[in-house]
C-alpha cells in the first residue's frame, strides 16, 4: 500500500496555528535553534521499505534521501535533482532510464560502517533499495510503484529474493551510473523515485541492525535520529548531507508569494538549518493545540475545529482575525489528495457475488449508502465548511480534474436512497450488517456516530453497523492491507501529481494486500489504465482518466470526495514555508529560528 494513507485522526483540519512564543523560546538552552512539530500518529516503522502512512514518510524524508525531491517553491510541483546528478536520460521508446548520482554524497555516521564514518553512496545502494521492496521478508509497502513495470523485479522475488542475484531491469553501468529498464512505458517512473519508498538504504546498516532497523535508521538525509519512542522523536542535522546552498530563484521564489516569510534569509546557505528538530506525535487536534498553547512546546500543530471561530474572521476567503494576524504567519492551501470510502468488494454481503441478481442488488446497496452520506454536513462538522466537496477520486488540485463532472454522487439524498434500498429489495431484516473500523478518540467516534444516524435515515438498522476500534493507525490500516474490513474510511494524500495515483487505487492487480483495499475488478477499467498510465500528459490521457473515474462512480465503489483546505500558521520567528500536499514535510530541512521575528 502506497506510503501516503492518512488516519482520519488527523481531526477537524490538515494543518496548524499556533500562539505567539515568548522571546527567544523558540531556542535550545545555549543558544542552538530548535523547532518542535507535530504528527498525528507515532510512525511504527521509519524504514523506507515500510513507509506506508504520510506519518512514516515524514519522517522518512528527513532521514534518508532520494534520487529526485522537488522544488521547495515552483508550483506546478517540478522535480529536481536531489541524489542523481540530473534528471534521467530517456530512450525513445521510453523503456530505458540511465540515471547518474553525484559523486562524494556520504551516508551519516554510525556503528553499521567500518570505523563508524559513513560511507561513499553509490548506484549499487540505489538498486539494493529498490530490490529490497521485492523481498518478503521485509513486509514491503512500496511494491505496488514497481510491480510489472520494472523488468526482472517480479521474477527476482520468485527466485528467493537473492540479494547477490541480479534483476535484469536493474543494472550498475558504473559506480555512479545505474540503468533502469521497464516492460512497457512508465511516466511516473521518476515521481516515484521521489518518494519515501524510493529512499536509498546502505546494506551494512540493514544487516547490522537486522529487524532493528526500522527503529535504527540510517541514511543521507538532512537529518539523523537521536531518539524515537511513541511520544516523540528528536533529530539532529546530518553533517554528512549534502552541501548545496539555496537558491530561491532556482527553487520558485515568486516576491508576490513569498515575500514576508523571511525566506531571504535562508538565500545562500546549505540545509538544514536547525540545532534540533523535535517531533512530538499527538493523535488528538485538541491536545496538540493545547501543548501549542503553551508557547514554549509546539510550534506549530493543527488548528481544531472548534478554534475557528476564535482565531479565524473569515473562512471565505480564509483570514485571521487582527490579534492573530499581528503574531503569526499563515499559509491556506486546498490538499493534495481526498478524504473518502471504498466499498471492499471482496465481502460478498456488498461487494461481488457469484449470483448476478445478488451482485446488482449489492450494487443497488452501495448506491443507496452513498446517496444518504451528507458530504455538506461532514465537511460543516469536521472540516470548518471549507473543504471542497467533488464527485469521483480526481481531486481539485490535479489538471485532470473535470469542473463540469455530475455532482449527484455527492449530493446528499435520503429520499433517493431509500429508494434505492426499496427497489433492489432491501429491508431491515435481510440488510447485512457492516463492520465500521476506526482507531480510537472522540473525533473518530463522532464520525462512526455521524455515520450511523444517516444510514438510520435511510433505514439501516444502526445494530447493523458494528464498532470496531483498531489501537493504531498502524493496525487498522494493516487490517485494510489484509481485507478484513468493508468499509474503509480514510483519505489518501497525492503520492505525486498525477492522477494515476489515484486511479491506481482501483487497478485490479493492486488488490490487497497492494494499494487497491477496494478490490474492484473490472476488465474495461484495467484496460483503460494499462493504456493510460503508459501515456505522457495529454488531452487523450486526460479523456481516459475522466472515463475511469465515471466507471468507479458507476459501479458505486468509492464514496468520494472532500479536499481539506489546510490552514498554516506558525510563530513569527520562525521562518518556514509549509506545504500540504504530497511533499512528505520535505520543508523541515528548509525551517530556521530567526533572532527577530519576521515581519
Amino acid at each position: 500500500m502506497p506510503g501516503r494513507m492518512l488516519g482520519l485522526a488527523m481531526g477537524a483540519l490538515l494543518l496548524t496555528a499556533c500562539t505567539e512564543p515568548a522571546p527567544g523560546t523558540s531556542a535550545a538552552a545555549g543558544g542552538g535553534k530548535v523547532f518542535r512539530y507535530s504528527l498525528a500518529d507515532t510512525p511504527g516503522s521509519l524504514d523506507p521499505a515500510r513507509a506506508s502512512t504520510v506519518y512514516q514518510s515524514a519522517m522518512v524524508l528527513n532521514l534518508f534521501d532520494t534520487l529526485y525531491e522537488y522544488r521547495f517553491l515552483e508550483r506546478p510541483y517540478v522535480l529536481k535533482p536531489a541524489l542523481a546528478a540530473a534528471l534521467p536520460e530517456v530512450s525513445a521508446d521510453g523503456l530505458t532510464y540511465t540515471i547518474r548520482l553525484r559523486p562524494g554524497q556520504r551516508f551519516a555516521d554510525d556503528p553499521a560502517f567500518q570505523g563508524g564514518q559513513g560511507r561513499e553512496l553509490i548506484a549499487g545502494d540505489v538498486v539494493y533499495s529498490l530490490l529490497r521492496q521485492f523481498d518478503p521478508a521485509n513486509k514491503p509497502a512500496g511494491s505496488w510503484l514497481w510491480q510489472g513495470r520494472i523488468a526482472g523485479l517480479d521474477e527476482w522475488k520468485a527466485a528467493g529474493a537473492d540479494y547477490d542475484q541480479p534483476a535484469s531491469g536493474l543494472q550498475v553501468l558504473d559506480r555512479y551510473t545505474l540503468r533502469i529498464r521497464l516492460l512497457r512505458p512508465y511516466p511516473q517512473l521518476v515521481y516515484t523515485l521521489a518518494m519515501a519508498s524510493a529512499a536509498i538504504v546502505p546494506r551494512e546498516a540493514v544487516d547490522y541492525y537486522g529487524r532493528e532497523f526500522s527503529q535504527n535508521p540510517v541514511g543521507s538525509g538532512p537529518y539523523q535520529l537521536v531518539s524515537f519512542d511513541r511520544a516523540r522523536a528528536v533529530l539532529r542535522p546530518n553533517p554528512n548531507y549534502r552541501q548545496e546552498p539555496l537558491d530561491l530563484e532556482a527553487e520558485g521564489y515568486d516576491p508576490a508569494v513569498h515575500s514576508g516569510y523571511g525566506l531571504e534569509q535562508l538565500e545562500g546557505r546549505a540545509p538544514p538549518y536547525l540545532d534540533r528538530l523535535e517531533i512530538a506525535f499527538i493523535g488528538e487536534s485538541s491536545a496538540r493545540w493545547s501543548s501549542f498553547t503553551k508557547a514554549d512546546e509546539l510550534h506549530f500543530t493543527g488548528l481544531p475545529n472548534e478554534q475557528l471561530s476564535r482565531v479565524l474572521a473569515s473562512t471565505s476567503p480564509v483570514h485571521l482575525k487582527p490579534e492573530y494576524a499581528r503574531r503569526y504567519h499563515m499559509k491556506t492551501a486546498l490538499e493534495g489528495g481526498l478524504v473518502y470510502t471504498v466499498f471492499n468488494m471482496s465481502f460478498p454481503e456488498i461487494g461481488y457475488h457469484p449470483d448476478p441478481e445478488r451482485n446488482e442488488r449489492n450494487r443497488g446497496l452501495r448506491c443507496a449508502i452513498i446517496k444518504g452520506f451528507d458530504w455538506q454536513a461532514r465537511n460543516e462538522s469536521f472540516y470548518g465548511g471549507i473543504g471542497v466537496i467533488f464527485p469521483g477520486v480526481i481531486p481539485p488540485l490535479l489538471a485532470e480534474f473535470d469542473p463540469d463532472m455530475s455532482r449527484a454522487s455527492v449530493t446528499y439524498d435520503p429520499a433517493g436512497a431509500r429508494a434505492l434500498l426499496n427497489q433492489h429489495g432491501w429491508t431491515p431484516e435481510n440488510l447485512p450488517t457492516l463492520v465500521y473500523g476506526t482507531t480510537p478518540g472522540p473525533t473518530l467516534r463522532l464520525f462512526y456516530e455521524q455515520f450511523r444516524a444517516w444510514m438510520k435515515r435511510i433505514g439501516y438498522p444502526p445494530e447493523k453497523i458494528d464498532l470496531q476500534t483498531y489501537a493504531t493507525f498502524g493496525e487498522i490500516s494493516q487490517a485494510w492491507r489484509n481485507s478484513e474490513l468493508p468499509l474503509i474510511m480514510s483519505g489518501w494524500k497525492l503520492d505525486y501529481p498525477d492522477a494515476e495515483n489515484t486511479l491506481q487505487l482501483f487497478y485490479g492487480p493492486n488488490a490487497s494486500p497492494g494499494s487497491n483495499s477496494a478490490n474492484y475488478r473490472n476488465p474495461a477499467y484495467d484496460a483503460l489504465y494499462r493504456q493510460a498510465s503508459g501515456m505522457r500528459p495529454s488531452p487523450q490521457r486526460t479523456a481516459l482518466y475522466r472515463q475511469m473515474n465515471a466507471m468507479i462512480v458507476d459501479d458505486c465503489v468509492a464514496n468520494a470526495g472532500l479536499s481539506r483546505r489546510g490552514i498554516s500558521l506558525w510563530h513569527r520567528d520562525v521562518i518556514a514555508y509549509p506545504d500540504s500536499s504530497f511533499l512528505g514535510a520535505r520543508f523541515l530541512k528548509y525551517v530556521d529560528i530567526s533572532a527577530e521575528p519576521v515581519r
